[in-house]
């Protein structure tokens, strides 16, 4: 299983709606919660967030491969797509 960093903000929406998102795939397919998710906060943590390439968060990164990166006007049902596409690729 890969790992997963995932850069969030603590006020943003988005954000809000992955950490969502998360609970409710893992409640819906156990087998995710074997992968590793590290959540950082890249105001916390500037110094990590300047080694990758995104510009809006949430992001998720498998090593240093980009798996999703949220938009403006993202929708919750779009943030969970992508989130489920990125325990996949982990798995």
């Amino acid at each position: 299983m890969k790992k997963l960093t995932l850069f969030y903000l603590e006020d943003c929406p988005y954000c809000h709606n992955a950490r969502r998102a998360q609970k409710e795939l893992l409640e819906e397919h156990p087998e995710y919660g074997g992968v590793e998710v590290e959540w950082i906060e890249e105001s916390r943590s500037p110094e990590i967030a300047q080694q990758y390439d995104y510009y809006y968060v949430p992001t998720i990164f498998a090593e240093k491969a980009k798996l999703y990166e949220a938009h403006p006007g993202e929708s919750y049902e779009e943030c969970l797509e992508k989130m489920k596409a990125a325990f996949e690729a982990a798995l």
